[in-house]
Parts: C-alpha cells; structure tokens; sequence
C-alpha cells in the first residue's frame, strides 16, 4: 500500500473541497498552528507512525487501539467502527492509517465538509471491499441527510438508494460489505448522539508531555538527518504547545536556521535564536497570543474585556482571537474567560513583565451578619 502518494493526494482533494474560516485560515498562516496545509502533509507523511509500536505517547489510547485490533484478528472479522476525538494535530489521521496497516487494508481517506449530499457518501460505500477502513476527517461537518444514511450503513451494512422524487418515490436496499469506519472529529460535542452512540471504540487523545515530544523530535531528527543536541531538542520540545505538528514545524524551522546561520548542529543557543526569529516564546506563545495578552493587561488593566474589543485592538477577526489564540492561552493559565469578558491571570501578567494593578480594598462590613 503507497500511503504517502495516495493519501496525501486523497487528503487535498478532499480538503480542497472546503471553505475556510477566517480562524482556519489564520491557523495556516501562524508557525505554532495545529492545523496543516497540503505542502506539509507531505512531509508529515514521512514522520508518521507505521504502526502502534511506533507510536510515543497516547499510551492509554495506544494500548486500548491495540487490544481491539488483536481481537479482531483473531477472529478474522473487521474491527468496530473507531470514533478519535481531540485538538487539531495529535495524531487522529496517523492513528487511523495504523488501523488500516494493522489489519493489512486499503485505507479509503474523505473529510466530512466533502460529504454534502447523501449521493457522495453512497457512493463511497459502495466502493468498499470487505475489511476495508473507511477515515473520515472532520466527521462532525457531515450533511445531516449523510449521516442519517451512515446510520444504516454503520450497523447494518447497507444504504438504502432513493430512486424519484415525491409519492413515486423508491427506495432500493444496497448491500455492502462490512467495513470500519474510522471517524475524527476536534469538536465530539457536535456528533449526534445516535451516530456517536455507533462507534464500537471511542477514544480521546490528550496534549504530549513534553518528555514525549522530545523523543518525538529525536525521531523526526534522524528521519530528517538533523544534527540534534539533547538539550536543543528540549528547548524545541517545550516550545510545541503540547503537540507533535507543532514540535516537527519547529524543527524544521530551526534545522533551516542552523543551516544558514549556524554549522548545522541544533544546540540550545541555536534552537533558541531560531525560536526567537520566529517569535515564539519559551512557553509556546506567539506573535497573536502576545499581543492578546499585551493589550488585555497594558491598555485595559487585566480586563474584564469583551472579546470583540479584544480582537479590534490586536487587528484580528473576532474568531481568530477566539478560536485560534484563546484555548491556548486559557489552557495555559494566562486567560481567564468570565461572564463579564476575559481577564488575564496573575500568570500573564508575570509573563510579560508587568506588575498587576493593586486590588480595590473591600469593605469586609458588607459582608457581616445581619
């Protein structure tokens, strides 16, 4: 099986298909985004996994995946249909092309904003063979008329083709053969409980330990023919936000500098003037997230501050200061969001430098007993 041709070729025709927001479209642009564009899914082939003993990190996931997978060999069946659930750039798509590798069978790649009509995702299934592994990215964007017809085709193995329009209208049975469906999904609370509810083995991956990401990085090194110092792989390491995409950009972003500006050899003063070039702090922030957290706390005193204003003060669409810079931040304990706008932690203000405003003194007596 060709993978690296035939899924990356699948993958941006796929993705080619749908619109981006402005935040997936900001995603693109920024070095610490989770999301990738066509040019590096070419080169994330190359990095990935071919199988679980390959895999760092996710061990709980790992080791679930590979008790399911084992059993269903040995009873030379297709294994059930398998939901992976989390942020952008953990490694749902490697997961499922494992799937596929485990159990030695083509792998049929689409994403859910390709499925608009329940005609496309007929016609997928009826190209499948029996034990083939069918990934669908992004499952959630699916059409509701495709998912009500994967229903059917997830539990018994058939779609039912509607033939006319209105009282004339018929429906022809379609049998196919059974099948695993992998699905991936960064936002499982948009499933529908009765799809969610059909997938046999569920699983959510977490952020990396930054302990995990450096043998990552090692990895990719020596795939790559990078000269690596253990203590610049650290540096480079804890600088990933927790995620592989993000530790495999950064590489190669500091190979190039080390190239041009350096012997080759990505040491730690090395890695960390690279980072620095491309404005990416020793905690992962970067240019947008600064700026965030630098207009919160300069002009608004720590907030709370609504998060269109926000926006309108670092010059960024309201949903790629939400989406895109927001959960990082918050995740990382610099934001805060509340009922009344969001707020920067005693945290944020300790990474820029900044002393915070002194809290109002209280008048306790508003708060004794009556």
């Amino acid at each position: 099986m060709d993978w690296d041709q035939d899924i990356d070729e699948t993958l941006d025709d796929e993705l080619a298909e749908s619109e981006l927001t402005p935040a997936e479209a900001a995603h693109f642009q920024r070095l610490t985004s989770a999301d990738a564009d066509g040019d590096e899914r070419a080169v994330e082939a190359a990095l990935r996994p071919r199988s679980l003993d390959e895999v760092v990190g996710q061990t709980r996931v790992r080791d679930q995946l590979g008790l399911v997978l084992e059993a269903a060999r040995r009873r030379g069946k297709a294994p059930d249909h398998v939901l992976l659930s989390g942020p952008p750039g953990l490694g749902k798509t490697t997961l499922a092309m494992i799937v596929a590798a485990e159990m030695n069978v083509p792998l049929r790649l689409t994403s859910g904003p390709a499925i608009t009509h329940a005609g496309d995702l007929a016609a997928i299934l009826s190209g499948l063979n029996e034990g083939d592994v069918l990934f669908v990215d992004e499952i959630h964007r699916m059409s509701r008329p495709a998912e009500e017809m994967l229903y059917l085709a997830m539990e018994d193995f058939r779609v039912d083709v509607i033939i006319g329009k209105g009282p004339g209208a018929t429906a022809i049975p379609l049998e196919i053969p059974p099948f695993t469906l992998v699905g991936a999904t960064t936002r499982a609370g948009l499933l529908p409980g009765p799809l969610r509810d059909r997938f046999g083995f569920t699983a959510h991956l977490e952020f990396y330990e930054p302990h995990e990401l450096d043998r990552i990085v090692h990895r990719s090194a020596g795939m790559l023919g990078v000269d690596l110092t253990p203590e610049g792989s650290s540096e480079i390491a804890g600088r990933s936000r927790g995620t592989p995409r993000i530790a495999n950009r950064l590489l190669r972003r500091v190979r190039d500098f080390a190239q041009v500006r350096a012997d080759g050899v990505v040491t730690i003063g090395v890695a960390r003037s690279a980072l620095e070039l491309y404005e990416v702090d020793e905690s992962g922030l970067d240019r947008l997230d600064r700026a965030v957290l630098d207009v919160l706390c300069s002009r608004f005193g720590g907030g709370p501050v609504g998060v269109s204003t926000l926006a309108v003060a670092v010059g960024e669409e309201r949903e790629t200061v939400e989406e895109v810079a927001e959960p990082f931040l918050v995740r990382k304990g610099f934001l805060a969001r509340t009922p009344r706008g969001r707020v920067a932690t005693p945290a944020a203000w300790a990474h820029l430098g900044l002393t915070p405003p002194a809290m109002p003194v209280t008048d306790s007596s508003l708060f004794d007993d009556v």
